[in-house]
């Protein structure tokens, strides 16, 4: 658990100090910033007496990425939304499988008492649009699929203060060693559970879970290469109450190569640990040609159709 920390961390860093894009301080400038991109991620695979096999599959994800930044007099506001949902169906499958499920809105407020540091208080939610089930086959080979997640469940509540570092919108790290988290889920998921069987924390008969903790959250995004940019995104967490050496973890880095305005190749990579939901490393990974719009041109955009 210690090295996949430490090898994040080291990611993080290293990304730091070799990117050559220089990052303007956007705290020069007052009043509001907003920016969002709206993206569409596609790949496609069809066969047709290839006598190496394959399987033909389709696959489409649509994700909505909006920020909205506010800095008078010291303050600063900063507020991030996301929106992803995607799906894969394969010829050999009765159902349509998810890539890609999250809500995401993350709304931090700071007054700073240095030039790039500030007092923080923040508030994180996070959950997803639909029903997840985890597949498997019968003894007769029938797929068949269980339910195992749902819209709100489970959904987490952050609240917490710390310190705010602050180089641009581009570049930041939040620290909140008084961090309290609700873990929230359906009585459907906990109602059945066996004697000491736990979902996402949540205990037999149960609706929620507090915690309270410590985390610390950064983002860090740059032009690797001309028309090459990379975004970073970690978040950790530590329960004081149980288990303080248990880390959650969730570091995402998603890499778009620019093609033209419009179009360009997404490649998204997430890596997850939280000993609650299951006790092992989750990994997901996203590749394809993604069609890309900056969300504040869109009105522009539909009246000269």
């Amino acid at each position: 658990m210690n090295k996949i920390l430490f090898l994040l961390l080291n990611v993080l860093v290293t990304f730091s100090v070799f990117s050559q894009t220089v990052i303007v301080d956007s705290l020069k400038q007052e009043g509001w910033d907003k920016s969002g991109k709206l993206t569409f991620l596609v790949n496609q695979s069809a066969f047709s007496n290839w006598t190496s096999g394959g399987e033909n599959s389709i696959a489409g994800a649509l994700a909505v990425d909006y920020n909205l930044n506010y800095y008078k007099n010291g303050w600063a506001w900063d507020t991030k939304m996301i929106g992803a949902f995607g799906i894969n169906k394969n010829s050999d499958s009765d159902f349509a499988k998810k890539t890609d499920d999250r809500i995401e809105i993350n709304s931090l407020v700071g007054k700073n008492f240095t030039k790039e540091l500030s007092y923080s208080s923040f508030v994180n939610f996070k959950t997803q649009f639909a029903r997840g089930y985890k597949y498997s086959n019968s003894s007769i080979g029938v797929e068949q699929r269980n339910e195992t997640t749902r819209f709100f469940s489970p959904a987490y509540i952050q609240l917490g203060v710390g310190v705010y570092w602050k180089k641009s919108n581009d570049f930041w790290i939040n620290m909140a060693p008084v961090t309290g988290r609700l873990i929230i889920a359906n009585k459907k998921f906990t109602s059945n559970l066996s004697d000491g069987e736990e979902y996402f924390g949540i205990s037999k008969g149960n609706t929620s879970r507090f915690e309270l903790g410590a985390s610390l959250t950064g983002f860090y995004k740059f032009e690797l290469i001309e028309n090459v940019i990379l975004e970073q995104s970690l978040s950790l967490y530590s329960d004081y109450l149980q288990n303080a050496e248990n880390i959650d973890i969730d570091y995402t880095i998603s890499a778009f190569m620019k093609i033209n305005d419009y179009l360009s190749t997404s490649l998204i990579i997430q890596c997850r640990y939280d000993d609650n939901a299951v006790k092992k490393v989750q990994l997901r990974q996203v590749f394809g040609l993604a069609v890309t719009l900056d969300l504040l041109e869109i009105p522009t955009l539909i009246s000269k159709i």
